[in-house]
């Protein structure tokens, strides 16, 4: 294969006779050939050293938190589900300026509570408007990706809840958690150009990670500088920054979720950002949980074929050459170590490569075993709707790429677990 082979006339390989033999590279062994055997050998050593190869031959690099953000509420009601729970709008605007980047954050707490309530946090593929069929939701005004709730690249009133069963927002508030979601065009429309259009075009990345608005328009990136997962996993942390500000939300317990691409960002919004307690990947493959080398579905050549925005620049030069890679995606698992991680797979979904999604599990347990955590408990894949793990959670759902009400009960009993435990 090279890279003049169009993605069209791509063949995946689904075959698992023919996944060629690979050797993982071993989280816990450092730069310098050096075993890491301590906490604090991981803490200091060997993640520093994980995080910088990830940021420098995959995601590229962020900047940091912007200087000037500001808060404004631009609706709030209690009278949300018929009294269930309060709905809030909040626009996060990031500079200064009236017509600068902003996030439109949704978020639904539940009434029926003792305290500040734990959430999930994840990012929407849509506008805020698809995730339940509550009139009162903003529609979006930003591109969307063209398709039946559409005018063009505009979202119409024929999508308000369009992807209800992908969220079960009222089941997520009857269990007793806040549901909190952006759309992630408002962070950076999703296209090879979008950049010229979100983020990225607005805040520079020098080497102390600065996020003050560009001085003059940027124009070209360096090879490591942040790519479209990155920005979408650091508009998570903005929205994380305003949840830290909201006494509704107990923001020491805040999950953070996403579906596919989605499902990427969320791994990688988790390793960069501590500040999550959790993290569920959902059917996120290739780039996400899913082991690189096998080589199984989607690989690095075809991902950054289609999606040549998603990564960092640095990352192309891996195309066909995996084996080459310094890291692997269940280092990337590890990274959120030791806080609780969900993988979901689905068995129809053979482009994410369960069974690679099933092994970073497997893989990232060294560090987790490490750090005194139980993590997937298992080295065998389980039967398809059998969750397994502790601190590690996996399950292969029946049927296709998706994040069903099956997942959902899956991700509320593991995040009752883990952020009610105390």
């Amino acid at each position: 294969m090279t890279d003049s082979l169009s993605a069209q006339e791509f063949k995946a390989n689904y075959d698992e006779a023919a996944v060629p033999s690979y050797t993982l590279p071993d989280p816990l062994v450092a730069a310098d050939g050096k075993p890491i055997d301590s906490a604090e050998g991981w803490r200091e050593v060997r993640r520093p050293e994980l995080l910088e190869l990830f940021r420098s031959k995959m995601y590229g690099r962020a900047p940091g938190r912007p200087a000037d953000v500001r808060y404004e509420l631009e609706e709030s009601s209690q009278q949300a589900f018929g009294g269930a729970a309060t709905r809030k709008q909040v626009t996060i605007h990031l500079t200064k300026q009236a017509n600068g980047p902003r996030l439109r954050l949704l978020l639904y707490v539940p009434n029926k509570r003792t305290g500040p309530a734990p959430a999930f946090l994840g990012l929407n593929f849509s506008g805020n408007q698809v995730v339940c069929r509550d009139p009162a939701i903003q529609l979006t005004d930003r591109w969307v990706r063209e398709g039946e709730a559409t005018d063009g690249n505009r979202a119409t009133d024929a999508s308000r809840g369009s992807q209800t069963e992908n969220w079960m927002v009222e089941r997520v508030i009857e269990r007793g958690y806040a549901l909190a979601t952006v759309y992630y065009g408002d962070i950076e429309p999703d296209y090879e150009e979008g950049w010229r259009r979100g983020v990225r075009s607005v805040f520079p990345v020098d080497g102390k990670a600065k996020a003050t608005p560009a001085a003059q328009p940027i124009t070209k990136f360096r090879d490591d500088d942040w790519g479209a997962i990155a920005a979408w996993a650091w508009g998570l942390s903005r929205v994380l920054d305003y949840l830290e500000t909201d006494g509704d939300i107990d923001a020491r317990r805040v999950a953070v979720i996403g579906h596919s691409r989605l499902g990427k960002t969320a791994l990688w919004a988790a390793a960069n950002d501590e500040r999550f307690a959790l993290c569920v990947s959902n059917n996120s493959g290739e780039g996400g949980a899913a082991i690189s080398r096998r080589r199984f579905g989607e690989t690095v050549w075809r991902i950054n074929t289609s999606f040549p925005h998603w990564f960092c620049t640095a990352y192309k030069q891996y195309n066909n050459r995996e084996d080459d890679l310094p890291f692997d995606q269940h280092e990337l698992v590890a990274l959120i170590a030791p806080r609780p991680v969900y993988i979901a797979s689905a068995s129809e979904d053979q482009w994410a490569d369960p069974k690679g999604e099933f092994l970073s599990a497997v893989n990232a347990e060294l560090v987790y075993a490490l750090l005194g955590k139980t993590g997937l408990g298992v080295t065998a894949p389980p039967p398809v709707d059998k969750p397994v793990g502790e601190t590690i959670g996996y399950h292969l759902r029946t049927g296709e790429h998706a994040v069903l009400p099956f997942d959902w009960e899956q991700y509320l009993n593991f995040a009752d677990r883990h952020l009610r435990a105390n």
